[in-house]
């Protein structure tokens, strides 16, 4: 149970990854107050909140309606895993791309809290693939469920405080050291994909269990 816990709070930290949003908020919020920082902040978090736990609670049963088998959702989450992974490897734009009329849209404290900073850098694919992931496993329903909610709750505490620190730490450790620290989590991120691909083949039987 704990060993399982751990897992699940070290993916959600892994691909919600607070450090490596603290540029990306920088460039959409930088220009706001003190006030509106913080206001944007909180109301990002509290958006991404209610996205997360909506899949947390309906996860389950999303898959069961749509008849995906959880070896099919393991297989697609370690590949989307690894392209996230090659993204915080190689430095490369992720989680915030915008369309054009997306840029061409109004950049209000309010807009900027629910896109792009609730939606997707913090409930992007990655976070919602996870939530997924464990919910399709073979684990018991309603410990599984308090721990995905654990887990997302410690991951926007940590996500608060980066973003809440932002100035402090770029200030701190740089783009340099933020981006040696993302390529670590990436490298992380990266193995634990092909894992999930492996165990989604072994349940589809596609491999022979070790």
């Amino acid at each position: 149970m704990i060993e399982l816990f751990l897992q699940i709070l070290v993916t959600v930290f892994i691909v919600m990854d607070p450090l490596g949003a603290v540029p990306i908020f920088i460039s959409v919020a930088g220009d706001l107050d003190g006030e509106r920082k913080r206001r944007t902040i909180r109301s990002a978090l509290v958006i991404a909140f209610v996205v997360l736990a909506v899949f947390i609670l309906g996860g389950r049963y999303i898959l069961r309606f749509m008849g995906i088998k959880p070896g099919s959702f393991y297989v697609a989450g370690g590949v989307l895993f690894f392209l996230i992974a090659i993204d915080m490897l190689f430095g490369q734009p992720k989680r915030a791309r915008t369309s054009s009329e997306e840029e061409n849209e109004e950049d209000g404290p309010s807009s900027i809290a629910v896109f792009p900073l609730a939606i997707p850098l913090i409930a992007g694919p990655g976070m919602i693939t996870t939530i997924m992931l464990y919910s399709a496993g073979e684990y018991e329903p309603v410990s599984t469920t308090l721990m995905l909610f654990g887990s997302v709750l410690v991951g926007l505490a940590a996500m608060f405080a980066a973003l809440n620190l932002s100035g402090l730490i770029l200030r701190a450790l740089g783009k340099t050291g933020v981006s040696v620290i993302e390529r670590m989590m990436g490298l992380l991120l990266s193995g634990l994909a092909i894992q999930f691909v492996y165990d989604g083949l072994t349940k589809l039987g596609v491999l022979g269990r070790p």
